[in-house]
Order: structure tokens, then C-alpha cells, then sequence
């Protein structure tokens, strides 16, 4: 195990000998690394932590820190972080809180970049990228491979669909479409499809043109979103919808705080 003379690592810490801790980092006594993990210098990790393989952490950074919530007394609530993830300089994530369910989550394959951060009990699931100073307020779900752009502020409780893209700058106070685009330079609304990055995972032809065809419902067409969502429910029981369109009318039914249309 390599770690730097000018660390501190407090006794109880597990951490493999694989891993590498630079100059001035400070671990706590319940922090749990996984193998192949990199912490470059100065960071600080704390609380009831656990990392998996090979994340790289940069500079600055906080993880496992207490929550930014008043309510907060101390409990040993948790922070999971997963494997293959490069958390960059002055990123913080909060633990959870008891009446958020008591743990915040991040996925695998994420790259979080400077000066984010990701309140206590949000969820962040694989293959997601947060732009610089993307602010996330405790209770946010981002689901797998959404981009959340530079200087985002996230309000709590919403929810970003998967595979959407949110350009630079949008404040998001309701819930995020999956697959789409939304920007404040349309007016904080989706304007489309996200249709390169979907591209780029993989989806066919015939899967972006169904999901096409769902969003010309729910965007350009003159019906609201009850009626959009009717007639969408309609072609996916004549079976002219498949699989991501479903995701997509349960994701709308079951948002309580509504979606950015």
C-alpha cells in the first residue's frame, strides 16, 4: 500500500494494498476502499463510506462529509460509491440523512467533475457525467447515463430520466425527460430527442424512431400531457411501441412533481 507520509489515515480504515493515497489526504476510521482505488492529494473522506474498485479522486475533493441539513444530529448514516469512477477537484458528496432513507449512492463509470456536488440521499446511477458545478439538492435521482451540464442547479426531489442531456446553465425544479434535451436556451424546456448520445449507446434505427414519434405527441402536437400520454399508451398496446417508449409513459405517470415538456 502506498500512502504518503503527510496523510492521515485514522485506524479502522480499510484500505487494500493496491491503492494509493497521495499527500494531506485524511480518512476516517469507518471509510472502506476497493482495490485499484487513487486518491491524488488532499482528499478528504469521512462517515460511513465505501468505495469500490479503481476510482481516481482528485484533489480537494469531499466524500462521505456530513449533510448539509439542519435536521442532522450526528447519525451514522452512509455514502456507497461504485467502481471505475473519476470524482475531480473540489467535488462534494454528502452522506445521507435518516428521514431520506440514510444513504447517498453513485453509481459506476461516472465522471463528476470540478466543483459538483451531490446533496445527501441523491442516487446517481452508472455511466453519468456531472459538469463542473453541477448542484445537486439532497433527494435528487439521476438515472443511468444522463448528462447533467455545467452550473446546474438541481431543486430536491427531482428526478433525471436516463439518457437525457441537460445543457449548461438550466435550472431544473421539475422532473427531466428521459432520452431528451432540454436547455434554458429553449426556454428551460426538451426540445428533442437526445439523439447522438443515444446513437452512441447502442439504440437502432427503429428505437429512435419510435421514441421520435413519442415525442412529436408529447411536444408538437396540440394535445396535453394526460392526452399525449393517452394516446401513447394507446400505440403501445397496438404494439406499435416497444420497451423505451414504455419507460417513458411510466416515467411521466409516476412523476409527482411533473416534467419539463
Amino acid at each position: 500500500m502506498s500512502v504518503h507520509s503527510t496523510a492521515i489515515v485514522q485506524p479502522g480504515a480499510q484500505i487494500p494494498a493496491s491503492c494509493a493515497v497521495g499527500p494531506y489526504c485524511t480518512i476516517g476510521p469507518n471509510v472502506v476502499l476497493g482495490e485499484g482505488c487513487e486518491l491524488i492529494s488532499h482528499v478528504v473522506l469521512d462517515g460511513h463510506l465505501t468505495l469500490g474498485r479503481n476510482n481516481r479522486i482528485f484533489p480537494f475533493a469531499c466524500l462521505g462529509i456530513a449533510p448539509q441539513d439542519l435536521k442532522y444530529a450526528g447519525e451514522p448514516t452512509r455514502c456507497e460509491v461504485g467502481d471505475n469512477n473519476s470524482i475531480r477537484e473540489y467535488v462534494t458528496i454528502s452522506r445521507g440523512t435518516t428521514g431520506g432513507g440514510g444513504v447517498t449512492r453513485v453509481g459506476s463509470g461516472c465522471l463528476i467533475m470540478a466543483y459538483t456536488h451531490i446533496g445527501h440521499d441523491s442516487s446517481i446511477g452508472n455511466g453519468c457525467i456531472l459538469a463542473n458545478s453541477a448542484t445537486l439538492a439532497g433527494h435528487v435521482t439521476v438515472e443511468d447515463y444522463a448528462v447533467v451540464g455545467a452550473l446546474c442547479p438541481v431543486h430536491q426531489f427531482c428526478v433525471i430520466g436516463k439518457y437525457s442531456y441537460i445543457g449548461g446553465g438550466t435550472t431544473i425544479t421539475q422532473n427531466v425527460l428521459p432520452y431528451s434535451l432540454t436547455s434554458i436556451e429553449r426556454n428551460n424546456h426538451a426540445y428533442g430527442l437526445n439523439k447522438v448520445g443515444l446513437e452512441r449507446r447502442g439504440f437502432t434505427p427503429a428505437q429512435l424512431k419510435e421514441l421520435r414519434a413519442a415525442y412529436r405527441l408529447l411536444q408538437a402536437s396540440k394535445l396535453n400531457t394526460t392526452e399525449a400520454l393517452k394516446a401513447i399508451r394507446e400505440k403501445i398496446a397496438a404494439g406499435e411501441f416497444g420497451e423505451h417508449v414504455v419507460y417513458l409513459a411510466d416515467f411521466i405517470a409516476q412523476s409527482d412533481r411533473g416534467v419539463i415538456k
